[in-house]
């Protein structure tokens, strides 16, 4: 059954590439690579016959003939080597062609209906980003790698099976008679393999998995001293890694015992069937020689899984890896992401309205606000205060879009018009211009919007940090700190200019006058903000006060505004 699912999936993954990959280029370098195998079968067999006519006049003292079949087999040479140069070429240009085009499918699909968001509790699916990088290059370089070995067995079979036919019927028989038997064996042995593989993809990314973690948290790391804490997670993780990885040397021991006796007891087969045969001169030297070139070309033909077989084995566990997340994928391209939700959304509104809202969080075991009736005009604020736990943080999900779980409607904007800042600040790689403008795209000659927008948060110094550069690239999460990250957030706004922004404590790292400076000229802008928080001093900034309760009630007050002077 599993060997039946290996190949379903095998065949799913190869058919969307040939079918709908880009088909000019596939079909020119498939035709290359097809015509290119049969070239090497009939190069092979040409350099077979031109080495036992070598050997035959050598054997025979033979100078006029050693000098004349010299010349014809060194001449062979020059037809195999283009061939066989030509040959990986295509192979390794049509690997990276399909490489390209399934990481572009694949990562397209991870970003559709926020399918990177919604497999964060896949049980399915671990690790998608190792499937999209590592498993998308081992299945692509591997399928074609064991395809081409296929169709070159095949090949081979067919030309040096009719070689060993004109020398003896009784070689194609021993040969058929032993190459099967120690397949057969081969798959019995070694078909644990496949699932321990599958184990050590998982269990290395894991790993690696968590040594990410620790350079992304470095800081929090350092200041609880928790070293080693971390130190002995990584290594539990590692030692897992590590037993996985000794069963699979200890059964590939196993295998390699037979493996080896299969290939040093064929190097006697054909020797046994002709040695009698030139005993009693009726064959020639030349020929046991050519015979043994081509039992041992047709054996490793008949013998593709005996040789191959552990890294058929892994290459089985990516496919089963690459399959899932596919599989997975499919279920997302396929839903409608609008579809499936309780709460129903109108992104056709000027203004933020939400009617009869109750949220649930996504496993629906708790409400968190319940028949909430609240309207937020164009121009106004609302500051959103509760215990933690109350769901304010949830309110914001909900709206984004983020959670779907529990009734009512939700009238706002385009999602495009809003913009969402949470407490931890995302920045991503690249230049200053890039971390202001995201997540729009930037543009240098805008570039007196982007620095009026770092006088509007107060950050003109980091502008002078980098010499006034805004195309420097720097490692910003660890540059600026907290607060300074909350600041080039809330610059966000002022250059991509949303209809409503949503704050979820987007100024709790910073001292009042920053923060008083920033929501100042929020209110300047006449964009509607919704902001989550804690302290009383944010009342003076919003024009109402949404209290939400840990048992789903919730209290709107309004708020007399007091406007901060210049």
């Amino acid at each position: 059954m599993r060997r039946i699912v290996v190949l379903r999936r095998f065949a799913q993954l190869a058919k969307a590439f040939f079918i709908y990959g880009t088909r000019h280029e596939t079909r020119m370098f498939v035709i290359l690579l097809l015509a290119l195998s049969g070239a090497v079968g009939l190069v092979q067999v040409l350099v077979s016959y031109a080495g036992r006519n070598f050997i035959t006049s050598l054997t025979q003292r033979d100078a006029v003939g050693f000098y004349r079949n010299l010349m014809i087999y060194a001449g062979t040479f020059v037809i195999a080597i283009p061939v066989g140069v030509f040959y990986r070429y295509c192979a390794e240009r049509l690997a990276l062609l399909w490489r390209q085009w399934m990481t572009n499918i694949l990562v397209s699909r991870f970003f559709f209906n926020r399918a990177y968001y919604r497999l964060r509790h896949s049980e399915r699916v671990d690790n998608p980003d190792q499937r999209i990088s590592e498993d998308v290059r081992s299945f692509t370089t591997g399928v074609l790698g064991y395809l081409l070995t296929a169709i070159n067995s095949a090949v081979t079979l067919f030309a040096f099976t009719g070689v060993l036919l004109t020398i003896s019927w009784k070689l194609p028989v021993v040969l058929l008679v032993y190459a099967g038997a120690g397949t057969a064996l081969s798959i019995l042995i070694g078909r644990r393999l496949v699932g321990m593989h599958f184990l050590q993809y998982q269990k290395e990314a894991d790993f690696r998995y968590a040594l990410v973690r620790v350079r992304d948290n470095a800081e929090s790391i350092a200041f609880f001293r928790g070293e080693k804490r971390e130190q002995g997670d990584l290594m539990a993780r590692f030692g897992k890694v590590v037993d996985n990885t000794l069963r699979i040397i200890g059964w590939n021991r196993t295998l390699g015992f037979f493996t080896n006796s299969y290939s040093y007891f064929a190097l006697i087969v054909p020797v046994l069937v002709l040695g009698p045969m030139f005993i009693r001169g009726e064959i020639e030297f030349g020929v046991v020689t050519q015979a043994e070139g081509a039992f041992a070309q047709v054996l490793m033909a008949l013998s593709v899984i005996v040789a191959q077989f552990e890294g058929l084995s892994t290459f089985a566990a990516a496919i089963n890896r690459l399959g899932d997340l596919w599989d997975e994928l499919d279920e997302y391209d396929i839903e409608d992401f609008r579809a499936e939700r309780e709460i129903e959304v109108n992104e056709d509104a000027r203004e933020l309205r939400l009617t009869d809202l109750t949220i649930q969080t996504p496993d629906r075991e708790k409400t968190l606000t319940r028949g909430l009736d609240f309207t937020l005009p164009p121009g106004r604020s609302v500051l959103i205060m509760g215990e933690s736990g109350a769901g304010k943080s949830s309110l914001l999900r909900t709206i984004a879009g983020l959670w779907q779980s529990g009734t009512g409607t939700i009238g706002r904007p385009n999602i495009n018009r809003l913009i969402f800042l949470p407490q931890r600040p995302y920045l991503v790689q690249g230049t200053l211009r890039e971390q202001l403008v995201y997540p729009g795209r930037p543009d240098p000659a805008a570039d007196r919007l982007v620095i009026a927008a770092l006088e509007k948060v107060n950050l003109v110094d980091v502008l002078e940090r980098v010499d006034g550069d805004l195309g420097r690239v720097e490692d910003w999460t660890n540059i600026l700190s907290l607060g300074e990250q909350q600041r080039v957030s809330f610059a966000r706004i002022f250059l991509n200019k949303p209809q409503i922004a949503f704050l979820d404590e987007a100024t709790s790292a910073l001292d009042e006058p920053n923060e008083r400076l920033l929501y100042k000229n929020l209110l300047g802008t006449g964009i509607s903000f919704m902001s989550v928080g804690h302290r009383s001093t944010l009342k003076e900034f919003h024009d109402f006060l949404l209290v939400l309760g840990k048992d789903g009630g919730f209290k709107i007050s309004n708020l007399e505004m007091r406007r901060p002077g210049p």
